[in-house]
């Protein structure tokens, strides 16, 4: 065998100039980067070395052979060639993992197939024995790389992937990985900090990856010191005695930095079933005398070193990726900002986040930034100093000390507004004025703030009381998307400012045309019901699991309409959701109510609405598809209520519901249950909808979508239309 190889190490995209960088000050010649890898020369020693110290790779490949091929048979011969009772005991176990297309190879399955049939015939040709194959914990592992008629077969003297270092065998929802956090760390200029005595604090640390990775580098830890199995152990070729000194220099220095008196490392989760998870990790690193972990919330993040010394903090936030994510992140990243500001002058920060527009909602200016992948999410790490000439605030102050040093200041300015944000804020206020006078008036708890006032804000701003309910409209594919972001998140910026609420109780949605049952769709499972009242009645809406929080605030009319009316009579409702109408029917003194709805989701909220008035099991809710119940139907009603929605196709029921198609056969078959003198009002909100003219012929209708709007919808007309419909006389 050879003293020299030629060795390829990978890692994680985006990481290959620092892996360069590493790989060099370990011994590695010629360094060369490609995607996702390097390559280089090495000795044995060197690629031993590698293995054990590398922060950054992924894998320590040692390239067997470099052969070009047209076709699997040149693939099989090549790879048969190469003396392999060299590297392997024909008793031995084999894994092969292939990479690459092209040259009459087309997947890669058939690819190993091929390289792992030479292998074996080689070996039981010279030694009449069949290795066996095991792809968990093989005594050799073999790459083959094909790259343009190119192939590269290689030996993989890591064994397992490096990143895992053999610490974390519990780990949060979405961990990174070690060599990542490595990265991202040295990014930082942690090892610099470390050097300088500095402290380390992450204030969202989950199970700790960040800690453990910087106290490895900070007590000169060799990453995979603790690692029992390698890639080389069972290989022929590998050399006992120069890994075991390699080793033991390894664990002298270990020894040596552990000694040390411990840098200021902690951590902060407010997730209290990650702590434990975290404090085992650590335990398992060999570092529980140089980390500690607490529970607590980034609120109340305060790094406070013993010496007082400064240093980093590292974090990486959550992205977002649930309906409703972008309020709750946003507020978060600047809350993040604030506490940085006031809990952490004159340190430097560094937040590796998969959302980078939201960094900059953090009131501190990013000095520099880098980009990552995590995994296949393009992320950036951005890098802060915490120093007032940095902040980005609604005003600058900064107190000096005697000294000349800064103080910290007592109370932050929010971060300030953009000026599309400004302009919105100002718009909010002044529908506030207004608006507020007429719901306190009539005593609305729930209306319409805003609605698309601004066409570059395509937002709809509803107040249920104290919360804030937001519906982000899909911006045109005209619209650059990252303009689109920016204005939503200049908007979430400015409602807590304008309005005066609590940023934890902005929610958001993104409203989609919608299609099918999507209406209906749920989008989380909070079950945070919230108590409200209308028109003498109470009723529950959800702002956090459904797109709709079932309360439709532009029928309030409507609804108040039917209350008015009800006394005495029959009241069905049709498509009845959470069967608001209902309630109001019942208020009104219905003689009784029957409400149908396909949904028994739907269904269960209605009987709770009903519930929370006092009214019982004698007002009838059906579930089943609204047009095969009336056809069933024979009861006789006095006042009917119908909101159909655009359009439905689910499982439930049979065949696809279209309201401008259907819409004479639903009112024909609800007029025929309607009694002598009764009353229908149908509406919909269906922008294109034209009501059917033969339904005037039958029957006497009167549009009355303007009586059905209160000022909050005004700017809105077109937010549904409504029709009363009576027999003719």
């Amino acid at each position: 065998m050879s003293d020299h190889y030629e060795v390829f190490l990978t890692c994680p995209k985006g990481l290959e100039a620092l892996l360069a960088e590493e790989a060099a000050g370990l011994g590695l010649k010629e360094v060369s980067s490609q995607v996702a890898a390097i390559r280089g020369s090495a000795d044995l020693e060197t690629a031993y070395r590698l293995c054990l110290w590398s922060r950054l790779a992924n894998r320590v490949l040692l390239v067997l052979k470099r052969f070009t091929m047209s076709n699997a048979e040149e693939l099989y011969q090549e790879v048969l060639a190469l003396d392999w009772s060299e590297h392997l005991a024909p008793g031995g176990s084999l894994a092969v993992e292939f990479s690459g297309r092209g040259s009459g190879i087309d997947n890669s399955h058939f690819g190993a197939l091929k390289v792992k049939d030479a292998i074996v015939d080689r070996l039981r040709r010279e030694s009449g024995q069949r290795p066996s194959i095991d792809k968990v914990n093989p005594d050799l592992r073999i790459h083959l790389r094909l790259d343009r008629g190119e192939a590269v077969l290689s030996l993989d003297l890591s064994g397992h992937s490096l990143h895992q270092r053999g610490y974390r065998l519990q780990q949060g929802a979405a961990p990174l990985k070690e060599n990542l956090a490595a990265a991202i760390l040295i990014r930082a200029g942690w090892p610099r900090i470390a050097a300088e005595g500095g402290a380390l604090a992450d204030p969202m640390c989950g199970v700790g990856t960040f800690l453990v990775e910087a106290g490895l580098m900070a007590a000169d830890v060799a990453p995979n010191l603790r690692r029992e199995h390698w890639g080389f152990s069972n290989w022929l070729g590998h050399v006992p005695a120069v890994w075991k000194r390699l080793h033991a220099e390894a664990e002298e220095r270990a020894a040596a930095g552990l000694a040390r008196p411990p840098l200021w490392i902690r951590g902060y989760e407010a997730d209290p079933r990650l702590i434990q998870p975290a404090r085992n990790n650590i335990e398992r690193a060999g570092l529980g005398q140089w980390i500690r972990v607490y529970q607590g919330e980034l609120a109340t993040f305060e790094p406070r070193p013993d010496r007082g010394q400064t240093g980093l903090v590292i974090c990486n936030p959550p992205y977002g990726e649930r309906l409703g994510d972008e309020a709750s992140l946003l507020y978060l990243y600047q809350h993040l900002g604030e506490r940085l500001r006031q809990a952490c002058l004159n340190w430097e920060a560094g937040v590796f986040t998969g959302a980078p527009e939201l960094g900059k909602r953090m009131g501190i200016r990013s000095h520099k930034q880098y980009a990552f992948w995590n995994g296949a999410l393009p992320c950036k790490l951005l890098l802060f100093k915490v120093q007032p000439q940095q902040f980005v605030t609604g005003e600058r102050r900064v107190a000096e000390a005697q000294n000349g040093q800064h103080e910290r200041p007592r109370a932050m300015e929010p971060a300030r507004l953009s000026e599309g944000g400004q302009m919105f804020a100002n718009r909010l206020q002044k529908n506030l004025r207004s608006l507020g006078k007429w719901a306190r008036r009539e005593g609305v708890e729930c209306y319409r703030l805003y609605d698309a006032d601004m066409p570059e804000y395509a937002l709809a701003v509803d107040l249920y009381r104290d919360w804030v309910h937001v519906q982000e409209y899909a911006p045109p594919r005209s619209v650059d998307p990252e303009k689109a972001q920016a204005r939503l998140l200049d908007a979430l910026a400015a409602i807590p400012q304008a309005l005066g609420v609590d940023p934890a109780r902005v929610v958001i949605k993104r409203r989609e045309r919608q299609t099918g049952t999507r209406q209906y769709q749920r989008q989380g499972s909070e079950g945070r019901f919230m108590e409200v009242t209308e028109g003498g009645v109470k009723l529950l809406v959800n702002l956090t699991d459904y797109l709709d929080t079932g309360l439709f605030l532009d029928h309030r009319p409507m609804r108040l309409r039917i209350q008015r009316e009800a006394a005495g009579k029959r009241f069905l409702n049709l498509f009845c959701y959470t069967a608001t109408a209902t309630v109001h029917a019942a208020k009104g003194g219905a003689r009784s109510t029957t409400s149908v709805d396909l949904s028994k989701t739907y269904l269960e909220w209605a009987r709770r609405n009903l519930a929370l008035n006092g009214f019982s099991d004698k007002q009838r809710l059906e579930q089943g598809d609204v047009m095969d119940w009336l056809e069933a139907d024979r009861g006789e009603y006095d006042l009917i209520f119908i909101d159909p929605p655009t359009f439905s196709n689910s499982k439930r029921m049979e065949g696809v519901f279209d309201v401008q198609r259907d819409q004479v056969r639903l009112i024909d078959m609800a007029m025929a249950r309607l009694a002598k003198g009764g009353v229908l009002y149908f509406s919909n909100n269906f922008r294109k909808f034209q009501l059917d003219e033969g339904l005037a012929a039958r029957y006497q209708v009167e549009e009355i979508s303007a009586q059905t709007l209160d000022p909050d919808f005004a700017r809105n007309p077109k937010i549904h239309r409504a029709w009363r419909i009576t027999a003719k006389a």
